[in-house]
Parts: structure tokens; C-alpha cells; sequence
């Protein structure tokens, strides 16, 4: 499934050593933080998007790095769960 994603996915589990599937949970978050960013459009600034039509807000560099950096976080936190 990642695969269908453009998500590179380690051929040789040993090179990676890691979780089950030879990932660590690091790698599996930021999977999980791209996937979550990309089907909904985080960080896009204007443009029609599905549901809310409100006004977009600007975001500077800085604070569009601080949600990332957050949303990884939150990502890394449910992958640790998943255990």
C-alpha cells in the first residue's frame, strides 16, 4: 500500500533494523505525517479544498514547521500506542 503512495519501502529488511517489518516507529510516523498531509491538503494556502470553504489563514515558515514538527509528533504517539 505505501508502495501505491510513492512511499519507499526498504527491500532488504536487516539494512533498516527496526519494528516487525524492518522500520523503525520513526520512519512508520513520518509515513504516517505524509499520508496525513497530503490527502488532506495540509499546509495548502488558498485553493478550493472539500468541506469548509472558510477563509484560508496565512502561515508563515516558522509556524508552518511548528505544525509539522507537531502533527509528527502526534503521528510518533499513535504509532507507540500501535505496540
Amino acid at each position: 500500500m505505501t508502495e501505491d503512495l510513492g512511499i519507499p519501502v526498504p527491500s532488504n529488511k536487516a539494512e533498516e533494523g527496526g519494528g516487525p517489518h524492518g522500520r523503525s516507529p520513526d520512519e512508520i510516523a513520518l509515513d504516517l505525517m505524509k499520508f496525513v498531509a497530503l490527502t488532506t491538503g495540509y499546509g495548502r494556502s488558498g485553493g478550493p479544498t472539500a468541506g469548509f470553504s472558510g477563509k484560508p489563514t496565512a502561515r508563515s515558515a516558522e509556524e508552518f514547521a511548528e505544525a509539522l514538527l507537531q502533527l509528527f509528533e502526534r503521528c510518533r504517539d499513535v504509532v507507540k500506542k500501535g505496540k
